[in-house]
């Protein structure tokens, strides 16, 4: 059953201009955006600090080009997304991108990232770096789960994002065995999985969004990045249960 913030944030995901007659762009099924794993560091920093703190760890898809790029990338989104609902909690979401980096790489500068503190959450989109080098795949993940262990043991809770989709690409990387190895640390080690890359071919299948077209039209890829943040603070808000805090410090 969703809970009452996520019920508030699938609102606001259908509530854009449409941009195809069926779906509504940010369409969201329920079977591709799960929160049933608990975010329980998520849930106490938003019940008592009343202060969220999260920082995405990525590559060049966690951004976008231009002067407001930054602006519209998915980790702002997110951080909009979630005040949004959250009123009472400051929301903050620091990204640290930097392209063409494998999901090893990234783990060697955990350190360096949270050298600022460590985040109620991180968000660790990895994953397409890796298949394009060709990367073994159980190298790949063991890498992620080492990277999930040693961020629980730094305090911080953990969302794993795949890869996302793109139809140009499609027949030429082999993404799906990085997918499954990152489904499969995900159900060991219990941590949610925001399923990018199926939620983008959803869109692109149903005529949501042209995918094909998005790498070279800014406001599509903008509209995209945006339905993205806002569905992942949907699946961040059903594994923190974050209305719970909300009523519970109201009564």
């Amino acid at each position: 059953m969703k809970t009452l913030l996520a019920v508030v944030l699938t609102a606001v995901l259908s509530a854009g201009p449409a941009f195809a007659a069926e779906p509504e762009p940010c369409d969201v099924p329920a079977y591709l955006v799960v929160g049933d794993r608990p975010l329980k560091r998520v849930m106490e920093a938003a019940r008592q600090a009343k202060r969220l703190d999260i920082v995405v760890v990525g590559t060049g898809s966690s951004t976008l080009g231009g002067a407001d790029g930054a602006a519209k990338a998915y980790p702002a989104r997110l951080q909009a997304a979630l005040q949004e609902v959250l009123p009472d909690v400051a929301v903050t979401v620091r990204t640290y991108a930097k392209s063409r980096q494998s999901a090893a790489e990234m783990l060697g500068n955990f350190d360096k990232l949270l050298v600022d503190g460590v985040p109620s959450l991180v968000v660790w989109q990895t994953g397409t770096v890796d298949a394009m080098r060709g990367i073994d795949a159980e190298e790949f993940r063991s890498v992620i789960d080492k990277g999930i262990e040693a961020l629980h043991a730094r305090g911080a809770d953990v969302v794993l994002m795949n890869m996302q989709y793109s139809p140009r690409t499609e027949t030429m990387i082999q993404f799906d065995p990085y997918a499954d190895a990152m489904r499969a640390v995900a159900l060991e080690r219990e941590v949610p999985l925001f399923d990018r890359l199926n939620l983008m071919r959803y869109w692109n299948d149903t005529g949501a969004f042209d995918l094909y077209s998005a790498a070279k039209d800014n406001a599509l890829a903008s509209r995209v990045h945006d339905c993205l943040g806002r569905a992942l603070a949907l699946l961040v808000a059903e594994a923190a249960e974050l209305e719970k805090s909300e009523s519970k410090t109201s009564q």
